[in-house]
């Protein structure tokens, strides 16, 4: 839920559309038993995460964005599900559900944006935005990330622990969402990292979640733009079997 407020509404939505359906086209040619995750034209892939949940993200940049700006695509068993784009505050930009290829963007002149620098020198972070649509929905979230000092190294890379909760609302304060639980954030690759927690979709009911990151996989190494998960996937099959 980090998001970043586009420096012009109008004009920067039209472009988010814009580059939102070029990487739909590119991720609609995917095949989703293919075996290598190819970025759009003009961007190139830095790296892959294998999670927990049956979940692999490929994290890639692109030529003609701002400096610090990065993407990633979230794969299942079926392919690409997700896209989203974060700045070097590692504030969402702007987010794509598919396959309905709804974009969701950060309203302007938000009221607490998020800051990993922030995170950084204080401990914590609180933040504050509004978010829209292409559809017209719009909604509210409040919340914080907090440092809790602890440490871990998964597959050779050091991670720092994360606090969060945040909460998501309608215009009318209906809850849409909640979330708490922690996350592990890369100090120098400036980014979050799911981790285990809590969702309420609001219906009042915490469901426990867990997208921890188990594999690292680096440019040159094998498994780096794969586009199978590896972990939890016979989990999940089983929960969805007849």
């Amino acid at each position: 839920m980090r998001s970043r407020a586009p420096a012009s509404a109008a004009a920067d939505r039209r472009a988010v559309v814009l580059g939102v359906t070029l990487l739909l086209m590119a991720a609609a040619a995917l095949p989703a038993r293919a075996g290598t995750f190819a970025p759009p034209d003009g961007c190139t892939g830095t790296m892959t995460v294998q999670q927990r949940g049956c979940r692999v993200s490929n994290h890639y940049v692109c030529a003609g964005d701002p400096a610090g700006h990065k993407w990633r695509a979230d794969l299942d068993q079926e392919g690409v599900f997700f896209l989203s784009r974060t700045d070097a505050e590692a504030q969402w930009i702007e987010s794509v559900d598919l396959p309905d290829g709804v974009v969701q963007t950060l309203d302007p002149a938000p009221e607490d944006p998020a800051s990993f620098s922030t995170l950084l020198a204080d401990g914590r972070d609180d933040y504050a935005f509004g978010l829209t649509k292409t559809d017209g929905t719009t909604s509210r979230v409040r919340g914080f990330d907090r440092l809790t000092g602890e440490t871990a190294v998964i597959d050779g890379v050091p991670l720092e622990v994360t606090e969060f909760q945040f909460t998501e609302t309608a215009p009318d304060g209906t809850v849409i969402r909640r979330g708490r639980g922690n996350e592990y954030i890369g100090r120098d690759m400036r980014m979050f990292f799911a981790g285990p927690g809590e969702a309420d979709f609001g219906d009042g009911r915490w469901l426990p979640i867990d997208g921890r990151p188990v594999e690292f996989v680096f440019p040159g190494e094998p498994g780096f733009m794969a586009t199978q998960p590896l972990f939890d996937c016979d989990a999940v099959m089983s929960m969805v079997a007849p």
